[in-house]
C-alpha cells in the first residue's frame, strides 16, 4: 500500500511538472492570428505573429535599447541576417520595451507604446468592429479582415522592399517604395522607387524629386534598359490588368517557392535584388543597379551617349557637338551636346529664300541599350508610319518602333541614353539635317559603283547566255536525232522572250499602271517536254497540286527538271499561270525555287523548274516514319531558311511580293534538305509605299490564311507572317494545323494557345525531337509562332523582326494575345484550296463570300 501511495505521489508530481512547463511554453508561443483578445507585448520576449507555413514573422525589433519598431521579417532567417520587408511605426519608434500590438475597439490593428498612446494604426473604417482579425499570410502580407472581407493589406503600404506576391502599381505616385534613412534607422530616407507611367512604363529611383536611375521601358517581358535582365513565360515580372482603383500593376513570380528572394531600395539609393543562401546562411546580392557611371541618370547630358567601355565614356551623337568644349574636355559632360546644323524648319524660318529650297530632314540610326527618357507612345503601328508621324511634327526629335512597345516619339532634348558594345539594344532614329547625313554624296558614290557593277554583270550575262543557248541547241539536236535546221529544237527561238509581249489583258499580279516589262524566260518546245517526261507518264509523276500534276524530266544534257503542267480541270487558271511565270523570273534567292523556262502550245501550259529530290516539306513533316529524319538542327535550318526567303520577298527583292499561299506542301527541299519556297501562282506585288490591299478573289488554303484575308479579302506582308507562324508551329509539333478537326481544340493554333496559357508549352514539341531540342530554343520558337498568328495584323512582327528573334536569345519577346479560334463551320474547309467571290463596294473594299471548291 505504501508503494502504491508513493507511486501515485510521483505521478502527480510529474503531471504537475508537465502542466507548468506547457503553460510556460504556450504563454510565449507564436500566434497564428491576432483576434479581439490577443495582445502581443514586446516585454514578454516572444509570442509573435507567424505565417501558417512558418516563412514570415511579425513582432518587435530594434537596433539599440532606445528605439523599438514593429516589423515583418523572414521567420527562419537568423537574427544576425534579418531582412525586414515591412515596418509599421517607422516614423514613430517606441522608446522602451513596453509596446504592444492589438485590435482596438474600433476594429483597427494598432501599435501602442507603454503609455497606451497610438504610434501606428491601420486607419480603416470597419462596420463589424467585434469581428476583425489580423493574419500574416504565407507571402508576407499582413491582412486585416472584417468577417470574410479583407479591409487592409500591408502590401498596399510598402516600405523599402518588394517581394513575390506584392503589387507594384504602374502609375506615378502610387505604391512608391521609400528607403530607410540609414542601415539601422527605418524612418523614411532620401530615396524612393516606383513605376513611372509618363508615356511608357519604366521603374525610377528618385533622390528627392530628381531622377537618379531608371530601368528603361517595359516591353511586355523585360525592362529594356536593364542589361542583365531576362524574361520568360514561367517566372519574372509581369504586368497585370487591375481594376478601376488600382489599374495596371506589376507582380513578380519566382520559380522556386521554397527560396527567399526580395528587391530593395537601399538606404544609400541603390536598387538591389537579394536571394537567401541556405547553405551559407546569408543574403546573396544577385542584382545591383546602378553598376557604373553610365547607369547614373543622364551622366553625359542631352544628345550624348554613355558607353562605359569607351574612353571617354561620354560622346556626342552624330550631328551634335559639345555645348561647352572647355567643360567637356575637362570631363564635365553634364551640359551635354547641341546640334551642329539646324533642322529644316529652323533653317527655313531664318532663311530669306523659300522653304522649298531647304533640304529635307532625315533620320540616323543609333543603337541604344537604354533609349532616351520621356518617350511618348503614339498610335502608328509600324516603323514606316512611325517615321512619317515624326517627320510631320517639327517638334519631333527622334522615334523608335520597338517590339512589345510600339511607336515611341521624343520631343525636345534626348536625355539619359546608354549603349553597351556587347548589347545590340534597340534602334533609335535621330532626326538630323540633310547636310549632316550627307545623302547626296553617298548616293552619287553608291550610284556610280552600282552602275559599274550592274553594267559589267549584264554584259557578262549576255555573253554567257548566248554561249549556253548555242551549246544547248546543238546538244538537244544531237540527243534527239534532229540533224537539220528544220527539225524541232529544245528551245523555241521563235517565241519572244519578253513575257510582257506574250500576254494581253489585266493580271492580278501587275501594279496599277506598271506592267512587268522586260521579264525574260527561255521557251521550251512542247514536243521536247513530252519527250523528256516520257509523254507525262505515271512513273515520272512527282505529285499533284492545285495547279495540276508535276512530272520529273531529264533534259538531253542530263539536267533533271520538274515539269509543272496546268490541268484543264485546275482550280487555278491562266491568270495564276501568267502570275507565276512573270513573277518568278524576276526573283533570285537561295530559298526560292528556280524557274528554268516555260512552254505554251494550244491549251497546254507548262512551267519547268529545277528538280529538288526531297520533294516537299509535308512529305517528311507529317509522316510518322520520315519525320524522324528532321532532327532539331535540320528543323531550325528549315525555319530560318523559310524566314529568309520571305524577308527577301517582302523587303530585299526589287519587287515587294506577298506570297499568299505559304504552306508545308509549297516548301520544297533540295538534296541537303535546304528549303525553297515555291508556287507563286497566287502572289501579288506591292508598291514601295503600299502596306495593305484587298481583293475580290480570296484564293489560298484555309488553316494558313490570316483572319483578315479569309474573312475580308485584306492582305499584306502580315498575311504571309500569319502563314509562317502556322508553318512554324507545324514544324515544331510535327502536326498539321488541320489535324485537330475531330478534337475539342479548333486547330493546332488553339491547342498551342491552350498549352501556352497553362505553361505546358513543351508538350507541343514533336516527341521525335523533344529530347534533343534545347528547351530555351523550343520555347522561343513556339513563342515566335504564337506572335505570328495573332488576330490583329498590326500586332504581328514583320519578317525582319522574326529573323532577329529566331537568331538571338537575348532579344526580348512581347507576350502574344489569344488568337482567333475558327468556328466549326469554317473548319471543314481548312485543308482545301479555296476561292471566294467578292462584291466591289463604293469605298474600294471587298465583301468576300467564302465558298469551298
Amino acid at each position: 500500500m505504501a508503494i502504491t501511495n508513493s507511486l501515485k505521489h510521483a505521478v502527480f508530481q510529474l503531471l504537475l511538472f508537465f502542466f507548468f512547463s506547457f503553460h510556460a511554453l504556450f504563454s510565449h508561443a507564436a500566434y497564428s492570428i491576432i483576434g479581439k483578445t490577443t495582445v502581443i507585448r514586446d516585454d514578454l520576449g516572444g509570442g509573435n505573429l507567424v505565417s501558417e507555413d512558418l516563412t514570415f514573422e511579425m513582432g518587435f525589433f530594434g537596433f539599440d535599447n532606445s528605439s523599438r519598431y514593429v516589423g515583418i521579417w523572414y521567420h527562419n532567417v537568423p537574427a544576425s541576417a534579418a531582412a525586414y520587408i515591412w515596418v509599421a511605426n517607422r516614423e514613430r519608434p517606441i522608446r522602451d520595451r513596453r509596446g504592444s500590438i492589438k485590435i482596438k475597439d474600433d476594429g483597427n490593428l494598432v501599435v501602442l507604446d507603454g503609455d497606451n498612446n497610438e504610434v501606428w494604426s491601420s486607419k480603416v473604417t470597419i462596420n463589424a468592429k467585434n469581428n476583425t482579425k489580423a493574419v500574416l499570410r504565407n507571402d508576407g502580407n499582413l491582412v486585416l479582415s472584417e468577417e470574410d472581407k479583407d479591409v487592409w493589406h500591408s502590401f498596399e503600404h510598402p516600405i523599402d522592399t518588394f517581394v513575390p506576391g506584392m503589387m507594384l502599381p504602374a502609375r506615378t505616385g502610387m505604391g512608391m517604395f521609400k528607403s530607410w534613412k540609414s542601415a539601422t534607422d527605418p524612418s523614411p530616407g532620401n530615396y524612393s522607387m516606383g513605376a513611372d507611367s509618363g508615356g511608357t512604363i519604366q521603374i525610377l529611383i528618385l533622390d528627392g524629386d530628381k531622377r537618379r536611375w531608371r530601368s528603361g521601358y517595359w516591353d511586355g517581358r523585360v525592362f529594356t534598359g536593364v542589361s542583365n535582365m531576362t524574361g520568360t513565360s514561367l517566372f519574372g515580372f509581369k504586368l497585370n490588368q487591375g481594376n478601376d482603383k488600382v489599374g495596371e500593376y506589376f507582380t513578380y513570380m519566382w520559380n522556386s517557392p521554397g527560396e527567399h528572394v526580395r528587391f530593395q531600395i537601399t538606404w544609400d539609393g541603390f536598387e538591389k535584388r537579394f536571394q537567401w543562401d541556405k547553405d551559407d546562411k546569408k543574403w546573396i546580392e544577385t542584382q545591383h543597379e546602378p553598376y557604373n557611371k553610365c547607369e547614373q541618370y543622364n551622366t553625359c547630358g542631352s544628345f550624348a551617349v554613355c558607353d562605359i567601355a569607351s574612353h571617354p565614356f561620354c560622346s556626342c551623337m552624330q550631328g551634335f557637338e559639345p555645348k561647352h568644349w572647355e567643360e567637356w574636355n575637362s570631363g564635365n559632360w553634364s551640359r551635354g551636346c547641341a546640334r551642329r546644323t539646324p533642322l529644316k524648319a529652323e533653317r527655313a524660318n531664318n532663311s530669306s529664300g523659300t522653304e522649298a529650297s531647304v533640304g529635307e530632314d532625315d533620320f540616323l540610326e543609333q543603337k541604344c541599350t537604354k533609349l532616351p527618357d520621356f518617350a511618348r507612345l503614339e498610335s502608328p503601328d509600324d516603323d514606316g508610319d512611325c517615321k512619317s508621324y515624326c517627320l510631320k511634327n517639327i517638334s519631333c526629335t527622334a522615334y523608335s518602333f520597338t517590339i512589345g512597345i510600339g511607336c515611341m516619339i521624343w520631343y525636345g532634348e534626348l536625355l539619359d541614353i546608354q549603349h553597351t558594345q556587347n548589347n545590340l539594344g534597340n534602334v533609335l532614329h535621330i532626326r538630323l539635317a540633310d547636310a549632316e547625313l550627307d545623302h547626296r554624296e553617298k548616293k552619287t558614290k553608291i550610284g556610280i559603283i552600282i552602275v559599274a557593277v550592274v553594267g559589267g554583270l549584264i554584259c557578262l550575262g549576255i555573253v554567257v547566255l548566248l554561249v549556253w543557248r548555242f551549246k544547248r541547241k546543238r546538244k538537244v539536236s544531237s540527243a534527239l536525232g534532229y540533224n537539220n535546221s528544220s527539225d524541232p529544237q529544245l528551245f523555241d527561238l521563235t517565241r519572244s522572250t519578253d513575257l510582257s509581249t506574250e500576254f494581253s489583258g489585266s493580271t492580278e499580279l501587275g501594279l496599277e499602271g506598271n506592267r512587268l516589262n522586260g521579264a525574260e524566260l527561255p521557251w521550251f518546245n512542247f514536243s521536247c517536254i513530252v519527250a523528256v517526261t516520257n509523254n507525262f507518264s505515271e512513273e515520272n509523276k512527282l505529285g499533284q497540286g492545285g495547279f495540276g500534276p508535276v512530272y520529273k524530266g531529264k533534259l538531253p544534257g542530263g539536267e533533271e527538271v520538274a515539269v509543272k503542267r496546268l490541268s484543264k480541270k485546275s482550280s487555278q487558271g491562266l491568270e495564276e499561270f501568267k502570275n507565276e511565270m512573270m513573277l518568278i523570273t524576276k526573283l533570285q534567292h537561295r530559298n526560292l525555287v528556280k524557274l528554268l523556262g516555260c512552254s505554251i502550245q494550244g491549251e497546254e501550259k507548262i512551267l519547268v523548274y529545277e528538280y529538288l529530290p526531297n520533294k516537299s516539306l509535308d512529305h517528311f513533316l507529317f509522316d510518322p516514319v520520315k519525320q524522324t529524319q528532321l532532327d532539331w538542327t535540320k528543323r531550325f535550318e528549315i525555319i530560318e531558311g523559310i524566314a529568309r526567303g520571305l524577308l527577301y520577298l517582302h523587303r530585299d527583292s526589287r519587287l515587294r511580293i506577298i506570297h499568299r499561299d505559304l504552306k508545308a506542301s509549297n516548301i520544297l527541299l533540295d538534296e541537303n534538305m535546304n528549303p525553297k519556297i515555291s508556287d507563286f501562282g497566287l502572289a501579288r506585288i506591292f508598291g514601295g509605299n503600299q502596306n495593305e490591299a484587298n481583293t475580290n478573289r480570296v484564293v489560298g488554303t484555309y488553316g494558313y490564311m490570316s483572319p483578315e484575308y479569309a474573312m475580308e479579302g485584306l492582305f499584306s506582308v502580315k498575311s504571309d507572317v500569319y502563314s509562317f507562324g502556322v508553318l512554324l508551329l507545324e514544324i515544331m509539333s510535327g502536326r498539321k494545323n488541320t489535324s485537330f478537326r475531330d478534337t475539342e481544340e479548333s486547330s493546332l493554333i488553339g491547342y498551342a494557345w491552350h498549352l501556352w496559357s497553362e505553361q505546358r508549352v513543351m508538350e507541343l514539341v514533336d516527341p521525335s525531337i523533344q529530347d534533343s531540342t534545347p528547351k530555351s530554343e523550343a520555347l522561343r520558337f513556339i513563342h515566335i509562332g504564337m506572335l505570328c498568328v495573332q488576330d490583329s495584323a498590326s500586332r504581328r512582327p514583320n519578317m525582319s523582326s522574326v529573323l532577329l528573334m529566331l537568331g538571338s536569345e537575348s532579344t526580348a519577346l512581347p507576350l502574344p494575345k489569344q488568337p482567333l479560334l475558327l468556328t466549326s463551320s469554317m473548319r471543314k474547309y481548312d485543308d482545301r484550296e479555296s476561292y471566294s467571290e467578292g462584291l466591289d463596294v463604293s469605298n474600294d473594299l471587298t465583301v468576300s463570300m467564302v465558298t469551298g471548291r
